[in-house]
């Protein structure tokens, strides 16, 4: 099928036309083209048209330039497209374990079992409150990636001066009740009088970067939102490996232990809130084209909205809350074994979290475009992403299990040179390879939900999730031991994906009926 160019110079969006090898549109607004363009699309997935969603940029003419796209699509929906995007999510992402490996591996071969055992619970307290309000970064991103498929950089701004306000908020309530939630904690998870006592230290200090740790929440998910990879590459590497820097000349040069972690987490994160801010600031500057103040305060003081904001975070707060504490139980339980499954636990969760991340590259992939595909009410788009993601996705997931499977042990006498560890970890190698595998579902579906910003179905699939987690925990622990509890963390990654596989069916529906 061939069509002939638009011959009009002025007016609206022309329709794009399908041929054997390429997909080429032509406009009478080039601009309004180029942001067509900027989904992509598959001669595979069969001719469509675009409509005039998108509103004309201000102060840009037609040029009369033609935008083709190859057969596997542009620059972001194609299988090498899309991973090419990925990558320097994956980059970015697998910067945040590397941190937590360094920090075990400088601890495992200088401290004692105390120092790392402390670690793992100083770990599961910062999870346990900063990951309660992940919101910050997953309910920002899937509100920017909405608004930017709508074309509206003013409510893009709007959004990020929200998430700041509340991440400067919550960080003064953390501060304020800092002893209280020490205190709670410990109650809550048991742990020898040492470790407790060394955990405490690094709390205390820890705490001191609560407002920038939230804020710099808030300034990935807007650089995710608005699908800019590299940007959050170059901020989670200049975060992460200042503190490495910081964590082997405090800790291991100077010899200043798990405090010496800490102080080096505090600087490293502070550090990064000044530079995030200024990267975020210029790319927000570069974008905006509109009538409107760089920073909307009209925008951003608009009651409904904010409420609208703090309902959705609230059901990913309590979302995130469920699955914080799915990681807390089974590290608790994994701590009643004794210190030494305590910190072998802890090692084998180091390799999860490298898989998790690289796997999150993929999910980061599927928010912002699944957002912007509900934002521009493109069904058609939605199903592209999904399915090409969760292909890359599913097959990383394998290589990363066979490659925990037959290099493991050799990564644990990495980690740690405590021979008890290393043997009890070993042991629970191929059940952590296992759940690195059948991980990947749920961390695509948690994606497209995030991008959606369908947060209800979120919160009710994490209550689930974790419930069966708790409820698993005690027959097969009590037979099986650490064993049996790895099974039981297994069960819970395969239901989370599976309370929001059912609920994905509904999610298109919806989309496809705007």
């Amino acid at each position: 099928m061939r069509l002939s160019p638009a011959t009009e110079t002025h007016g609206r969006p022309l329709v794009r036309a399908l041929e054997s090898e390429r997909i080429v549109s032509w406009c009478a607004d080039c601009a309004t083209a180029a942001r067509d363009a900027a989904f992509g699309f598959s001669v595979r997935d069969g001719p469509f048209l675009y409509g005039s969603r998108w509103p004309r940029p201000q102060g840009l003419v037609c040029s009369g330039t033609h935008v083709s796209l190859d057969r596997n699509g542009d620059a972001r929906l194609g299988y090498r497209a899309l991973l090419a995007m990925a990558v320097p999510f994956i980059l970015a992402n697998t910067a945040v374990p590397m941190l937590g490996i360094v920090d075990t591996a400088v601890i495992g071969q200088t401290g004692s079992t105390a120092d790392l055992g402390a670690i793992a619970l100083g770990g599961l307290l910062f999870n346990l409150i900063f990951w309660s309000f992940g919101f910050l970064r997953m309910g920002t991103t899937g509100f920017v990636a909405q608004a930017n498929g709508r074309g509206d950089e003013a409510e893009v701004r709007a959004i990020a001066g929200r998430s700041l306000f509340l991440a400067f908020a919550i960080s003064a309530l953390l501060l304020i009740l800092a002893n209280e939630l020490q205190g709670f904690a410990f109650a809550l998870f048991g742990a020898g009088d040492e470790v407790e006592r060394i955990a405490a230290e690094y709390f205390r200090v820890r705490m001191l970067g609560a407002p920038a740790s939230l804020s710099i929440f808030a300034l990935l998910g807007v650089l995710i939102g608005l699908g800019q990879a590299r940007k959050v590459l170059v901020v989670q590497v200049f975060l992460n490996g200042l503190n490495i820097l910081l964590d082997l000349l405090l800790a291991g040069y100077f010899e200043m232990g798990v405090q010496g972690i800490a102080v080096g987490t505090v600087i490293a994160e502070w550090t990064t809130l000044a530079m995030g801010s200024l990267l975020v600031i210029s790319l927000l500057r570069s974008r905006h084209k509109d009538s409107e103040p760089l920073v909307p305060w009209e925008r951003i003081k608009k009651l409904r909205q904010m409420w609208g904001s703090l309902r959705s975070n609230l059901n990913i707060m309590i979302r995130t809350l469920f699955l914080v504490f799915g990681f807390a139980w089974f590290t608790d339980h994994g701590a009643r074994y004794g210190d030494t499954v305590l910190a072998a636990n802890h090692v084998l969760l180091q390799f999860l979290a490298l898989a998790a991340f690289f796997l999150d590259g993929f999910a980061n992939v599927v928010e912002s475009h699944s957002g912007r595909a509900f934002g521009a009410g493109r069904v058609d788009i939605l199903d592209v992403v999904v399915r090409r993601t969760s292909i890359l996705a599913g097959g990383t997931a394998l290589v990363l299990a066979v490659m925990a499977a037959l290099l493991g042990a050799r990564g644990i006498s990495m980690l740690t040179a405590l021979g008890d560890v290393q043997q009890q970890a070993i042991g629970a190698l191929p059940l952590a390879s296992a759940y690195v595998l059948l991980s990947f579902a749920a961390f695509q579906l948690d994606g497209i939900f995030i991008g959606t910003s369908r947060t209800r179905a979120m919160r009710n699939a994490s209550v689930l999730s974790t419930t069966v987690f708790v409820l698993a925990t005690f027959p097969l622990a009590d037979r099986f031991g650490n064993d049996g509890l790895w099974l039981a963390f297994i069960l819970y990654v395969v239901f989370r994906a599976l309370a929001l596989g059912v609920q994905y069916p509904a999610l298109r529906r919806a989309l496809a009926q705007r």
